[in-house]
Parts: structure tokens; sequence; C-alpha cells
């Protein structure tokens, strides 16, 4: 029986009272980090930035109008703390820096549920734990807060030892302009979970899986690697656009009837049975904590199989291909993503 729908968050629901009088700490001045940190500042919030003493984000922050200081420093000066760092640096700057500097009455927030829900930051005893978690990537996140817009975003609370957890969550998401489009409530191991597997089997994983044996096939054929990467990659985004503007049925209102026929006939014989089993079975490894042993694994020895498998990726012919065809689009925007990837990473 299918669920009943969420409850959607409001301006009106949250309180940015809570935090009058208070010190907020974003650690980290990455994708997310930096986004959260000017919003809340424009939302009339007082805002610190912790980073480690050799982060390249130092003058970043300084320049935004920001007081730095050293992550443990940040912690002990802050009344709510917003861990915006990669995953897998978490569990070590949260037993070196946080941990020790946390006292009664903090909060401690993070963006994403896995460090928390995997069990690689243990509860600290008599502090708010909780997450606020944007549907967007930062710079969206700070785009529409900037344009009197904002992007959707969960909240979840994993300990409430103030009994007002939540009402942080909500005055923080606020801050950053998410009540403006609506704060769904989760949890953290809803929010981890279901994250993973979307990722993993869908949006990154499938995706790009799809489009590279898409392509392989049509070019395995005989048919050139252009017309290949426009009918597998190029034309994908109107694709995805249509279904985000107007749901999968609303994309099929706007292609032609040949196509719409070769997706309900063709589309089912590519994701069949074999393949949901298969996502199911990424699904329970992702919920019996396999996924996340596995990652922690590969992070700790020095990410071999990761470096591989990602050099193996950028040197498929789909790559090259593209490269030279969007250099013939003027209107697609160019971004060395690979080349900026420091500036989403760095705490």
């Amino acid at each position: 029986m299918p669920s009943k729908p969420a409850k959607v968050y409001k301006d009106k629901d949250a309180s940015p009272a809570v935090f009058k009088g208070k010190t907020l700490a974003v650690i980290g001045f990455g994708s997310q980090g930096h986004a959260h940190a000017l919003n809340l500042k424009d939302s009339g919030h007082k805002v610190i930035v912790g980073l480690h003493k050799g982060s390249k984000s130092r003058e970043a922050a300084r320049k935004k109008g920001f007081e730095v200081f050293d992550t443990a420093e940040a912690v002990k000066r802050a009344d709510v703390i917003l861990v915006a760092l990669p995953d897998m640096k978490q569990a070590a700057v949260f037993a070196k820096d946080i941990e020790p500097n946390l006292s009664k009455g903090k909060t401690l927030l993070f963006l994403h549920g896995l460090a928390i829900h995997a069990g690689l930051i243990p509860l600290p005893a008599g502090i708010n734990v909780a997450m606020v978690a944007p549907k967007g990537p930062g710079h969206v996140v700070r785009s529409q807060y900037v344009e009197g817009k904002g992007v959707p975003a969960l909240i979840a609370v994993a300990q409430d030892a103030g009994r007002d957890a939540r009402k942080i969550a909500l005055a923080w998401a606020h801050g950053i302009g998410s009540t403006r489009a609506g704060v769904i409530a989760t949890t953290f191991k809803e929010e981890t979970e279901t994250d993973l597997f979307g990722e993993q089997a869908v949006l990154c994983g499938g995706a790009t899986a799809l489009v590279q044996a898409g392509f392989e096939t049509l070019v395995e054929a005989g048919y050139q690697p252009e017309m290949a990467y426009f009918e597998c990659l190029h034309e994908l985004k109107l694709i995805v656009d249509l279904m985000v503007e107007s749901g999968i049925a609303g994309m099929r209102f706007s292609i032609s009837e040949t196509a719409k026929y070769g997706d309900i006939t063709r589309g089912p014989r590519i994701v069949n049975a074999r393949t949901k089993a298969e996502m199911k079975k990424i699904l329970r490894e992702i919920q019996n904590g396999r996924f996340t042993r596995e990652w922690v694994a590969e992070y700790k020895n020095g990410l071999r199989t990761y470096k591989r498998l990602l050099a193996k990726g950028e040197n498929h012919l789909v790559e090259k291909t593209g490269q030279r065809l969007r250099a013939l689009m003027p209107w697609v925007p160019k971004k060395n993503i690979k080349g900026s990837q420091a500036d989403y990473t760095t705490a």
C-alpha cells in the first residue's frame, strides 16, 4: 500500500529567531559549504568558516567576508556546526578536531547521512545531530537563493539531545532558502540508502553504463562515433529535461509516435527483470553495509581501483568524441569540471 505523501515544510514552519545570538560554523568551503555559508550570512546570521591549516579555501572564504578559523577553534566558537566535508574525510576530522571541542547544547549538522548511519562517526553524547540536505548542487543552492527562490531540501534528526534539533534544522533550511521551495522530513537511514541507490543504479552508475553500452553497440556495428554520440549521449539531456519538467508521461507526449512506440516496447527489453534483480542486489549491499565497507577499504588502500576505473572511463571513445563535438556547439556551456574539482572537495 502506498505511503502517505510527506509533509512539506515552508517558510511559515521555520523560526529564524532560533539562531538569535548564536554562531553558525560551516566546516569546509567547497560546493555546498560556500553556498550554505553565503546564504546564511545574507539571511542575517552570524557565520564563521572552519578549515584545516593548509586549506586552499581559506583565502576564498576571507574574500567573501568570513572569519576563518582552524576547524577545532571554529567548533569551539559555534553553537551550530555544519560538516561540509567529503564523506570519507569526515570521520578523521571528527575524531581530531570536532568531537574534542563539542559541548552540551551544540548542534552538529550533516549534508548527507552516510557517516552517521554507517557508524563511521559515533553519536556524541548530549549533542543534537541532524541533517539538512539540499537536493541540488551548491552553485544552484546559491544562485536560487540570490534570485529569491530556493532548492528543496531534506531534513532528519539522528539525536535530539536538546529537544530542539528539528527546529534548528528547519531554521538552517530557512537560512539557505530551502523553505522557500519546500522541505521534507526523512531519516538518516532513508536518506543514505535511497541516495546511494539512486547514484549507483540510476543517476550515475546506471546512466553512464547505459550511455557507454549504447555508444559501443553502434560503433561496433560500423556507425560513425559522432552519430553514436549524438544519439546516445547528446540527446539524453533533452529527454531528461522533459521528464524533470513534466514527468515520464509528459516526455512521451512531447516526442514522436515512432519514438514513443520504441520507448514502450523496447525499453523494457533493456531494463528488464534481470536488471531489476541486479538493482535489488545493489540495494541489499547498501542496506547491509557491504557497499560502505568496500568504499572505506578502497579509500584506506589509496583508491587504486577507484583511480583505475575513473581513468578507464576518461579514455573511452565517447569522451574523445564528445570533446570534439562540443567544440562545434557554442550554445553548450564549456566547463573544465575536472580541472576545478579541488574547489568542490577541499576542506
